[in-house]
């Protein structure tokens, strides 16, 4: 059970709107907090146990589970069960291969961001020579996620605390259009039952221009956006997923 936590702030006490809710959370549920900046946890003094939650960006959550001697999550953007729900073709490549396709002119535009959690470039659409600016400073052998581009009318984050979804927020796009969520409930069962999912997490849909509810991608349950989900669940999310990477005893 979480007994205290340590809550990012960027100095100043300037703080995330993420991280506000959950300070706001936490005092709710009478459980204390403390602020902290990302200079502290790297000097490694902060006072950290498995019964001590730590909220901030993924930075920092990774280097706290380091701390205590825990691995990180793998990633998986795009998990397997949730493929059906893709509607585009995806694939793997390299920087290398997508530089050399563009410069050759050999193939339509792609969408790519870096595979894994280490954002070396902001997703983009690579199309032309000037789009390749975007990886002036990545190195040619990154591994990369492609996929057909698309275009998408609305885009909507779905939240998901223990197989149950707790809250749909738009971000992206005309909110008139909403996500078709008998689709949505569909995948994220698939999710679970093929045990693809964490104890708590993210999982973004958007609507097609075709009309189709499509995946856009997966995400890890902590340093998650909120998009002004309720601070109760979303302190509820981190809280669960928390307790899920360091092996300790659920809340309730």
């Amino acid at each position: 059970m979480i007994r205290r936590a340590f809550i990012q702030e960027l100095g100043g006490g300037r703080m995330e709107p993420e991280m506000r809710d959950v300070l706001g959370g936490l005092q709710e549920r009478g459980i204390p907090a403390e602020l902290f900046t990302a200079k502290r946890l790297e000097r490694r003094q902060l006072p950290l146990d498995r019964e001590t939650l730590v909220a901030g960006d993924v930075p920092s959550v990774l280097g706290a589970l380091g701390q205590l001697g825990l691995e990180p999550p793998p990633t998986n953007d795009y998990p397997r069960s949730l493929e059906p729900f893709l509607h585009r073709r995806l694939w793997t490549s390299t920087v290398r291969r997508l530089v050399a396709c563009i410069e050759d002119g050999s193939s339509p535009p792609v969408f790519a961001k870096p595979q894994g959690r280490k954002k070396r470039f902001t997703g983009h659409v690579f199309g032309t020579q000037e789009d390749l600016l975007y990886l002036q400073r990545t190195s040619l052998s990154t591994p990369i996620l492609c996929s057909e581009v698309v275009r998408w009318r609305s885009e909507y984050r779905v939240f998901v605390i223990r197989g149950r979804i707790v809250g749909v927020r738009h971000y992206a796009g005309d909110p008139a259009i909403p996500v078709d969520e008998a689709q949505v409930e569909r995948a994220v069962r698939s999710l679970e039952e093929a045990g693809e999912g964490t104890a708590a997490y993210g999982v973004d849909f958007g609507v097609l221009e075709t009309g189709q509810t499509a995946l856009i991608e997966w995400n890890d349950g902590f340093a998650l956006g909120s998009y002004g989900l309720d601070r109760s669940l979303y302190t509820e999310l981190t809280l669960t997923r928390w307790e899920e990477l360091t092996g300790g005893t659920p809340s309730r």
